[in-house]
């Protein structure tokens, strides 16, 4: 008998290996991959720590469903910027086991209002003319040495473009994407840790 398959398709929120989660209960799923007739799934086991293939955040033990998409963590409580290793074994039918998959990751955004330290970057309302055309921002700052990990965080009331030392961060559309700005404005949170280096950098947005 051949060996089966570790489940595939690790996604948390729909995404792979996501950063910026709003929620401290993110949903996990996977697929089973396995093409004979008749397989399914009939029980699962998640675990997920602070380093890859840890447990010491959750660790579900075998829990009989076969269930696999929206499984909520609900492991030790997670705080913003928090990185989640996780992975996932399930059994078959006949109560055989796969090997574990691979370890994917999410990350927690800013989930408090706290966590924000910056202001809004605006004209002087004087400053503006009618109609207002796109602003364009931009600042520089030095970086001693190259740094190990970064996130960039940002929103507007509005729609922006980011640029770090000339790249433009991300491939998003139209973001933050339309809210009542008076009730919620969402952000991004991107992965810069490339972009920048070692001496000056510049910062920018339209």
């Amino acid at each position: 008998m051949a060996s089966l398959s570790a489940p595939t398709n690790l996604k948390c929120e729909y995404e792979v290996n996501p950063i910026g989660i709003g929620s401290i209960s993110p949903r996990l799923s996977w697929q089973m991959d396995d093409r004979r007739r008749g397989a399914r799934q009939t029980a699962y086991q998640v675990i997920a720590g602070s380093e890859p293939g840890e447990n010491d955040l959750w660790d579900t033990g075998r829990v009989e469903s076969d269930a696999s998409v929206q499984i909520p963590y609900a492991g030790s409580t997670l705080r913003s910027r928090q990185r989640v290793y996780w992975r996932v074994r399930i059994w078959d039918q006949d109560g055989v086991e796969t090997p574990w998959s691979s370890v994917s990751f999410f990350e927690i955004g800013l989930l408090d209002q706290r966590d924000w330290r910056g202001e809004w970057i605006t004209l002087p309302e004087k400053e503006h003319p009618v109609p207002s055309p796109a602003i364009y921002l931009r600042n520089t700052f030095e970086l001693d040495d190259q740094v190990e990990d970064a996130r960039l965080y940002i929103t507007a009331r509005g729609v922006y473009i980011p640029y770090l030392n000339g790249q433009r961060i991300g491939g998003d559309r139209l973001t933050p994407g339309w809210t009542d700005y008076n009730i919620r404005i969402r952000y991004q949170a991107y992965d810069v840790t490339e972009q920048l280096r070692k001496g000056v950098n510049a910062i920018g947005a339209i």
